[in-house]
Parts: C-alpha cells; structure tokens; sequence
C-alpha cells in the first residue's frame, strides 16, 4: 500500500473533529517540519515509530553500466530509515495458529 499525502490528510479528518482544510494543513506542516529538519542535516525521531537519519555519502568512482566508462559519482546527502524496537516487535509478531 502507497500512503499518499491525500490518504494521510483523510485518516487525520476522519480520525478527528477538524475540518478537511485545518486536516490538510496539520498534514502539510508537520511534512515541512520533516524536511526542514532533515535539509538543515539534523536527524528525525518519532518515539514508536523510527527515526530517519541524514547519511553523508563521500565522492567515489563509479562506472556508466551502458557504456562501462569510469566516472566520479560526487558526495552527497542521502536519508535513511532505522525503525524502532516497538515497530519492529509488530512487524515480527507471529500470528497465533487458530485450534481447529
């Protein structure tokens, strides 16, 4: 399943007694605080769920697969995701087997 911003905007109004627009609005903010944090290189926990960190990645030599020419991949940002305990104990809970 793709969680959109539209399908996170309507779980906050239909999890909520707010208006569609204040929905909308809560959900676009809280993605700007995420990436405002992230582009200014501090990391972002979320106690419960994870916590995604700012990666420099150095400059290295890497190679064009169409033509096999070298070439230098410059340094850069990337960001990774580390879940935390209590998402990972849900994702590797194990269903109870139902008695017959």
């Amino acid at each position: 399943m793709t969680i959109t911003k539209a399908l996170l905007t309507d779980s906050v109004y239909n999890h909520s007694n707010l208006q569609k627009k204040q929905s909308i609005q809560i959900v676009d903010s809280l993605l700007e605080i995420i990436k405002r944090t992230l582009t200014s290189g501090e990391d972002v926990m979320i106690t419960g769920f994870g916590k995604f960190i700012v990666n420099e990645k150095d400059s290295r030599k890497g190679r064009n697969p169409q033509t096999g020419s070298d070439l230098q991949l410059d340094a850069r940002r990337v960001v990774i995701f580390k879940c935390s305990g209590i998402l990972r104990k849900k994702l590797n809970k194990k269903k109870k087997k139902r008695k017959s």
